[in-house]
């Protein structure tokens, strides 16, 4: 079974190829994907890596966790499961702007 692994403090100058590359001598590399921004299409400085098993994942964070990488320490950690909730504004039906009724 694969896992996900989340590398964070990448440097704008990581790609998916040095990520790929960085991560293949713990084992095999199923992808590997920097995260860039939309709109400037520039990297957002992590990215996440998917290892063909555990075994794989638990060694490859045992060795690059906390290691320099292009000039930063990365964090390599079990990506956490993605959920609906992604924070930020809701409406949850009070606050808001109410149009007054004239009483007259």
């Amino acid at each position: 079974m694969s896992k996900k692994l989340f590398v964070g403090n990448l440097s704008f100058e990581v790609t998916d190829f040095d990520l790929e590359d960085l991560f293949k001598q713990y084992g095999e590399v199923v992808s590997a994907k920097v995260i860039l921004d939309r709109d400037t299409s520039r990297s957002r400085g992590f990215g996440f890596v998917e290892m063909s098993s555990e075994s794989s994942a638990q060694s490859s964070i045992d060795a690059l966790n906390g290691t320099e990488v292009k000039g930063r320490a990365i964090n390599v950690s079990i990506a956490k499961e993605r959920t609906d909730d992604r924070g930020g504004f809701r409406n949850s039906g009070g606050g808001g702007f109410k149009k007054r009724r004239n009483s007259y």
